[in-house]
Parts: structure tokens; C-alpha cells; sequence
């Protein structure tokens, strides 16, 4: 989606208008907004152009940043987090969509979410998943609208009547799109392809179809500031659907990996409260042998859950961290047979590990 995309004529002239007109909807928006801002004693809200018999509520900025996203945490940066962080704020600088991929605990989302934090603009959070459709994405008509109207204008002459309407409630992509907000769109693979599809006109033509939507409501002009990062598991984990090539081809890939030893030992400090009876480093060698020896995924976050769990024993020492290790990975096999396995494995790379315990 670039400048001279936006700046492209589209055929259907009667469908799209122009560009003057929509700046104009887009100032009787701002209007609008202040006025019920006025009315509601400073709670702002945006509306669109209405249709006869249907009404339209969106998000706003503020309640943009009342959404559910994950908590920040204390980032660490490295020269290999900063690399990659500096390749991902190169293309959204450019107006460029970020795909973010790798391996499950690598630090795709604590990454992403750092980024869209760091453009000082609203972030807005989805999570892919295998049931999430268009109208999840974009919105849909949700909600009924009851209005009272009385008639007064005759002497001793009472004339009511009750009007329902369609309410149209917005959901994250649109409130991003409108809002120009920073969308991290999290595990998007996981989402089947077809529900994606209405992401590939707000990339290159920089307009969102709102599926459902009647007349001219049906368009909405993204936002200048819009940006998209999006993060996927690599295509051979469970679970993940391919996307579509018309979708990949308007993403910019950034593949990542698990970060060096260093770095490891940084994140888990950092994640970590108090003495955990262990020495990071240790404790950061044993899970990256793990990673190498086990036919499992072993993420940063396995060193982490490991150290959290030292933190509550009183004296740490190989039985204990066998115990630790077995339960924060337990979860990644498929069978309790393969625990003693698991178990094995874990025991073994311990017992080769010099130890320090403090």
C-alpha cells in the first residue's frame, strides 16, 4: 500500500467517490464526534455515513486503548533484537504490511507488540484462529436501535412512533483501519484464508470492504497511519493454514529464529524476580540443549516458566530441576507414555551440565 497506490483511480466511479467528497464525510465525521463528545460529557465516538433504516457505531482512539491487548512488559534489546526491530520499522515506515515468522517462543508477539507500542499510536489486537470470519474481522450488524419520535405540533394531539434500527458495530480491523491505529494481527495463519480476503484491498488499494454493509458505508479510506504487523507460526506447526500467494505478495517477510545464547540469558533476567537458586546462564544452556536434542519445540519461554518455578522451591538442586523442566515442557507431548521419554532426555542433559547452585 503505497502513496501512489492511495492516489490511484479505481474504475466504478459510482461506487467510490471521489476524493474530495470523502474528505468531506471524513470532516462531518470530526464534527460529528465532537459534538456527541459535547453531549456524552467528553466520551467520543465515530460515526459513518448512514443508510435509511440502519445505524452505524465504531470505535473511537480512546476506546481503542481501553481494548484487551497484551500487558507490556520490560523489553530487552540486544543487537540481534535490534536488528531485527530496526528491518521491521524500515518497511512500516514505508507503508509496507510486516510478516513476522518463526518458531513458536521465539519472541515474534513481545516483538511486534514493542514496535506497534513504539509508533505513539492506538494498537489494536487480533488473534487468529481457525473459527474467525470476515464479519469477526470487519463487523457486522450486531445490535438493534429502538427510537422514540412524538409529534406535538397539533393542539391536545399526541402522535408517537417507534423506529428499529439496524445498529452496524465495527470490529478490530475497521476500528484500526479508521482509527489509524498500529493492528498486530497475531498467529494470522491460524485464520482460515478466506476470511483474510478482505485484507488484501486495504494493502494495495488502501480501501476496507465492509461485507454486508449498504450503500456507501461499505467503503471506508484506511487511515494514513495505518500499519499492519502481522505474526505467523513457520508452515510445518500444527494448525496453520497457508495464505493465500495474492495475500503474501503484499507482505513484507521478515523470518526470525531463536535469539543467540546472550540475548537468552538478557530476556530470562529480565522476566524473572529475585534469586531463582540457579544461575541464568546455566539454566539458559540447559534449555538450549533441550532445543537441540528433543524432537519438541523448546522456546525461550521454557527458560523462563523453569526460572519462575525456581523462584518458589527453597533449595534448587538436579532432582528439583528435572521436576521443573518435565513439567514445562510435559505439555508439548502428545501422550503421557512419552513423559518418561521427555523425562530421560531432561535427566540426562542435567546431569552433563555444571551446576552452580547459589
Amino acid at each position: 500500500m503505497t502513496k501512489n497506490s492511495r492516489e490511484r483511480k479505481v474504475r466504478g466511479s459510482q461506487i467510490r467517490s471521489s476524493r474530495e467528497n470523502k474528505k468531506r464525510r471524513r470532516e462531518n465525521k470530526s464534527i460529528e464526534r465532537l459534538r456527541r463528545a459535547e453531549s456524552d460529557g467528553g466520551s467520543t465516538t465515530t460515526s459513518g455515513s448512514n443508510q435509511p433504516g440502519t445505524s452505524r457505531s465504531a470505535g473511537t482512539t480512546r476506546e481503542l486503548e481501553d481494548e484487551f491487548i497484551p500487558k507490556e512488559r520490560e523489553f530487552i534489546e540486544t543487537d540481534a533484537v535490534k536488528n531485527v526491530r530496526q528491518r521491521m520499522e524500515r518497511w512500516l515506515t514505508v507503508d509496507r504490511p510486516v510478516h513476522l515468522i518463526g518458531p513458536t517462543g521465539c519472541g515474534k508477539t513481545a516483538l511486534a507488540m514493542h514496535v506497534a507500542r513504539q509508533r505513539d499510536q492506538p494498537v489494536v489486537w487480533i488473534n487468529g484462529d481457525t473459527e474467525l470470519s470476515t464479519s469477526d474481522l470487519v463487523g457486522e450488524y450486531a445490535e438493534k436501535e429502538r427510537i422514540s419520535e412524538r409529534d406535538q405540533y397539533i393542539h391536545n394531539v399526541l402522535k408517537s412512533k417507534e423506529i428499529v434500527k439496524d445498529r452496524w458495530v465495527d470490529n478490530p480491523l475497521t476500528l484500526a483501519v479508521e482509527e489509524g491505529a498500529t493492528l498486530v494481527y497475531n498467529e494470522f495463519s491460524r485464520t482460515k484464508p478466506v476470511a483474510n480476503n478482505v485484507l488484501l484491498s486495504v494493502f494495495e488499494e488502501g480501501v476496507l470492504e465492509l461485507p454486508g454493509q449498504r450503500g456507501e458505508s461499505r467503503y471506508v479510506d484506511v487511515h494514513p497511519e495505518f500499519r499492519a504487523i502481522l505474526t505467523s507460526n513457520s508452515v510445518e506447526y500444527a494448525g496453520v493454514h497457508e495464505p493465500q500467494d495474492a495475500l503474501l505478495d503484499r507482505l513484507i517477510g521478515v523470518y526470525m529464529d531463536f535469539y543467540d545464547f546472550e540475548t537468552e540469558v538478557e530476556i530470562v533476567d529480565a522476566q524473572t524476580d529475585g534469586d531463582i537458586g540457579i544461575e541464568t546462564r546455566q539454566l539458559v544452556e540447559i534449555i538450549r540443549e533441550l532445543r537441540d536434542r528433543l524432537q519438541i519445540n523448546v522456546g525461550t519461554r521454557a527458560a523462563i516458566m523453569v526460572a519462575e518455578g525456581a523462584g518458589t522451591v527453597d533449595t534448587i538442586d538436579r532432582q528439583a530441576l528435572v521436576e521443573l523442566s518435565v513439567d514445562a515442557l510435559a505439555s508439548k507431548v502428545a501422550q503421557y507414555s512419552e513423559v518418561q521419554t521427555l523425562r530421560t532426555e531432561v535427566q540426562t542433559v542435567i546431569e552433563n551440565t555444571d551446576i552452580t547452585v547459589s
